[in-house]
């Protein structure tokens, strides 16, 4: 035990500043993409999801799985190092030439209702864990989401929002359903992850209807898996703690 205590002094404060213009993320991260018109033909074709469409000029956050293929067939298309990436509505995912649109906070009286708390209860919906696993990391010593006034909920009548990963199969539609239910209203709902969006790899197949058409959702977090950070940006703007 002291052992552990003296390791842990050694230490010292490992929660990072957030927002912070020091966060430094690692050579091999792909974040926001950047499209140019000329050559996307050669990235439209090697996208394995579909997530570009050269004719309009677009690729599609919501489809993109950010494996890279595009960018290492062709310079039409380049990551950057931009983890910001949520957007309010299922059109924003969709990049032009003229760059992202961001998700817009909820409205000040629900806010207001909110407080400085907001309680999150997640539903994986059929994922393959890489979501929920960056969901849990906010929860560790290096993120610290706890310090911002939001948690993780075991019961959906604690909740303030539903944060939904995974494709959401036929066999998990109803334990969403009731969980949204569950929720007291006003309430939120976040889709994370390439698969709660769209489907992801899982697009259209019958065993993944998606999220129902009549649970709004209220902020759409693109990835495969979304960075934490990108995940502690998204649920933060939702909620007006950054701009």
């Amino acid at each position: 035990m002291i052992k552990a205590l003296i390791a842990r002094i050694k230490q010292g404060y490992r929660t990072m500043e957030f927002p912070s213009p020091e966060i430094k993320l690692p050579p091999r991260f792909l974040g926001l993409p950047e499209i140019k018109a000329a050559g996307l033909e050669k990235a439209a074709a090697a996208c394995p999801y579909a997530a570009i469409s050269a004719q309009a000029g677009t690729l599609d956050l919501g489809r993109c799985v950010f494996c890279g293929a595009c960018a290492k067939a062709s310079p039409a298309v380049k990551f950057t190092k931009e983890y910001k990436l949520c957007a309010g509505s299922r059109e924003d995912l969709v990049l032009g030439r003229d760059g992202a649109r961001r998700a817009r906070p909820v409205p000040e009286d629900l806010r207001r209702i909110l407080g400085r708390s907001f309680k999150l209860r997640q539903v994986s919906a059929g994922g393959c864990g890489a979501c929920e696993a960056d969901c849990n990391v906010l929860g560790t010593l290096a993120f610290d989401l706890g310090r911002f006034g939001v948690q993780f909920v075991a019961s959906p009548r604690h909740a303030d929002a539903v944060l939904i990963t995974g494709p959401v199969t036929k066999n998990m539609a109803l334990a969403l359903r009731k969980t949204y239910d569950a929720v007291p209203a006003p309430k939120l709902v976040i889709a994370c992850g390439a698969c709660a969006i769209s489907g992801g790899p899982y697009s259209g197949h019958e065993e993944c209807p998606g999220i129902p058409a009549d649970i709004p959702v209220d902020l759409y977090i693109p990835g495969c898996p979304p960075h934490p950070l990108t995940i502690l940006d998204g649920i933060l703007r939702l909620i007006g703690r950054v701009e």
